[in-house]
């Protein structure tokens, strides 16, 4: 028993070591992430790298700039699909784009946008209510490799079929098929709905607000940070929202227990929907 607890003590030791290391050497700020989902994805990433211990691991990571992209992609590994929970996009059609309407230039901040998902989506729904040519979407990860993607704007045609039923679901009014073109098994997004998007390197652990927006989306990313990193990234969006900006978060996170709990207002609650108060 004391073996045991002696093993997983080094273990977590070691994990602390490379979380540091990493953002020693790369920038990349991992300290505060919940421990549990650090500490799962790197276990997989020992599989992957056939090393015995995370020690073996940090070595090679410090000493092989490549090995840490790979790290780097397990650590954050993209999942999203277009029109993700349609219930959220039909009351952001219904409920949000009234109020944008009200602007006469709208800035969009999309945070932890993975491989473009959700840019292409609120591009899309943007486009069909009129607003799309003046909005500037800035959509920004921490990936390089994922943002590089979301730019290409190439998704499988597997999924592209259950992205039609999403967007279908979530008050889609034209057909899905209108804005790709089918090639090879891909489908070929058309590039006019990013000619306004910004995509850049950003990370809510360590960097600063955007210029003044009027909605921010930051979904399912909350989720993988520990308190101290929700609440300066509720800070971010706070400061960086516009009076009475909207915040869209994710199905499983909620201001309310942050030290900004008071700062922001259900507009759509069972979405997710907040406005700056």
């Amino acid at each position: 028993m004391e073996r045991i607890y002696s093993v997983e003590r080094n273990s977590e030791i070691e994990l602390r070591l490379l979380i540091e290391a990493i953002y020693l050497k790369y920038s990349y700020d991992f300290r505060d992430y919940s421990g549990a989902s650090i500490k799962r994805r790197v276990n997989h990433a020992l599989s992957q790298f056939e090393c015995a211990t995370i020690s073996a691991l940090q070595e090679k990571v410090l000493h092989d700039p490549t090995a840490f992209m790979q790290l780097l992609q397990l650590l954050t590994i993209p999942v999203s699909e277009m029109f993700r929970d349609p219930s959220h996009f039909l009351a952001i059609r219904q409920e949000v784009v009234p109020l944008l309407k009200t602007y006469p230039s709208i800035k969009i901040w999309i945070a932890g946008c993975s491989t473009g998902e959700e840019v292409y989506s609120m591009a899309i729904l943007l486009r069909e209510e009129g607003l799309l040519d003046r909005t500037i979407i800035y959509a920004t990860d921490i990936n390089p490799r994922s943002l590089d993607k979301a730019k290409q704007g190439i998704f499988s045609m597997e999924n592209v079929r259950a992205y039609t039923h999403n967007y279908q679901q979530a008050g889609g009014q034209r057909s899905f098929a209108d804005y790709y073109t089918a090639a090879y098994g891909y489908a070929i997004f058309d590039k006019t709905l990013c000619e306004n998007v910004t995509f850049a390197d950003h990370s809510l652990a360590t960097d600063s607000v955007f210029s003044e927006t009027q909605l921010i989306s930051c979904r399912n990313v909350l989720i993988y940070f520990n308190k101290k990193l929700q609440d300066r990234a509720f800070g971010l969006f706070r400061e960086s929202l516009c009076h009475r900006g909207i915040l869209v978060l994710g199905s499983k996170e909620t201001p309310d227990f942050s030290a900004y709990g008071s700062q922001f207002e259900p507009l759509v609650k069972q979405e997710r929907i907040y406005r700056k108060s």
